[in-house]
């Protein structure tokens, strides 16, 4: 969203995004506050931001608040697209720091301080559009340190725990007013070994329950991609998987964490074999089924889903299998829009 906005001409694409949304019943947008080096940067080098760039992502607040849409904004990356941990570990590999990987990222001091300044600068932001500082602004709903957080060096989740603890205490100390997540995929890791059953065949380097526990944490998250982490298995079988997942994550924030959780990806990739619009909306419907039931269970533990994701037309440059054009797609959209309709009836039963 904050890319298309950086050049004016480019954003009614924005607004299309979130009039589309908005006129399905969907009512939070998570989406990125950081792009981190490289082409349209936000933070061009360690402390240096591009105005231009932060004027998009004004943009971006301005017009989610203009529909009536809640933000979830998302601090950095752990993967490489729009530069994520490795840039961090590259900045202060190039400041003469002695690197051993991108897990330094959650250890190396330099690299923890260029974080947290990103996490001031962002949440200390005065919106040039809104004239609100965005640690101020109700449009925003949550915080989330990172997306989809892994540490190849430390499977059992203690050093991303770290991580999150210190990063968790300092953007309270700045905004209490705001939720927080993590941004985890749910990965179980070492302090329930019996947990392990529900991961997909292996651990990222996260421990969900930990993790989520601190009290700095006020939501817990999960991703599920079965088409790329059960590849190969059967339509059938990866179903099946994505709902025990489901039900185990629902079943933790209820008994264990005692806190709403988000289902805030999913979704069915148009590169997969057999795809079809049809499989897609069978897919969603199993899931939109599932959070809707494990809502009303659990009176509102599961908060409801995000399914990734959602673009305008003309938006080709960043397409990755997963998008959805609602303007384009009006079975999706109709789905969609049903399943607004179920939670909005439900969130005002519950309340």
């Amino acid at each position: 969203m904050m890319h298309i906005g950086v050049d004016p001409a480019q954003r009614g694409k924005v607004s299309e995004v979130f009039r589309d949304a908005a006129a399905a019943g969907l009512s939070v947008c998570r989406t990125w506050a950081f792009s981190d080096g490289g082409y349209q940067a936000l933070q061009v080098s360690p402390g240096v931001y591009d105005e231009r760039v932060f004027q998009a992502l004004d943009f971006v607040v301005s017009e989610a608040k203009r529909y009536g849409i809640r933000l979830i904004l998302t601090l950095a990356n752990n993967f490489q697209d729009f530069g994520g941990k490795a840039q961090y570990v590259q900045w202060a590999k190039d400041a003469g720091q002695w690197v051993s990987g991108e897990d330094d990222f959650y250890t190396n001091s330099v690299v923890k301080n260029y974080y947290k300044n990103h996490i001031k600068k962002v949440l200390t932001r005065y919106n040039a559009i809104t004239n609100v500082v965005y640690k101020d602004d109700p449009t925003i709903m949550a915080w989330e340190l990172i997306n989809e957080p892994r540490c190849q060096v430390d499977y059992s989740g203690k050093t991303v725990h770290a991580w999150v603890e210190e990063m968790a205490a300092y953007t309270k100390s700045i905004d209490n007013k705001h939720l927080l997540d993590i941004g985890m995929e749910g990965f179980y890791g070492d302090s329930m070994p019996e947990k392990k059953q529900y991961n997909p065949g292996y651990q990222v380097g996260t421990d969900f329950i930990t993790s989520n526990l601190l009290n700095s944490i006020d939501f817990a998250t999960i991703h599920a991609y079965p088409d790329v982490w059960l590849s190969g298995q059967s339509e059938a079988d990866q179903t099946a998987w994505t709902q025990r997942w489901m039900w185990s994550h629902w079943d933790d924030a209820s008994k264990i964490l005692k806190k709403p959780i988000v289902f805030a990806e999913f979704g069915k990739s148009d590169k997969d074999p057999g795809f079809s619009v049809t499989e897609r909306d069978n897919y969603m419907s199993t899931i939109y089924r599932n959070v809707y039931n494990f809502a009303k269970s659990s009176d509102g533990t599961f908060g409801g889903g995000l399914v990734w994701q959602l673009m305008a037309e003309g938006m080709e440059n960043y397409y990755d299998g997963y998008e959805i054009i609602l303007s384009q797609n009006p079975s999706t959209a109709g789905l969609i829009t049903r399943q607004s309709n179920v939670m909005a009836s439900l969130s005002q039963l519950l309340n």
